[in-house]
């Protein structure tokens, strides 16, 4: 399949971007959380050791904090690289 203008490096660099929000949004998440909470967040979430409410706010935080990170890098990429769709004046909306 060709590439179509420039749809390919908008998805090439959306996947870095969305690798390298990730990777930062961990290490931001695991910084707050050790300030919020005063300990470092569970190694092994799924070990009996880490109670429930700890174990499960930490799958939270980092399952939406990683996310939304990776959502907004994938988006800024596709809006800087991604064609521009030009429509004329008489296919907008009245």
């Amino acid at each position: 399949m060709a590439d179509k203008d420039g749809e390919l490096a908008a998805r090439i660099v959306g996947g870095v971007a969305a690798l390298a929000a990730g990777y930062a949004a961990r290490k931001v998440i695991t910084f707050a959380w050790t300030r919020a909470v005063g300990k470092e967040p569970p190694s092994d979430p799924e070990s009996p050791d880490i109670g429930l409410g700890e174990a499960l706010g930490w799958a939270v935080v980092t399952g939406v904090g990683m996310e939304v990170a990776r959502v907004l890098a994938v988006r800024a990429a596709h809006k800087r690289l991604a064609p521009r769709r030009h429509r004329k004046i008489e296919d907008l909306p009245v």
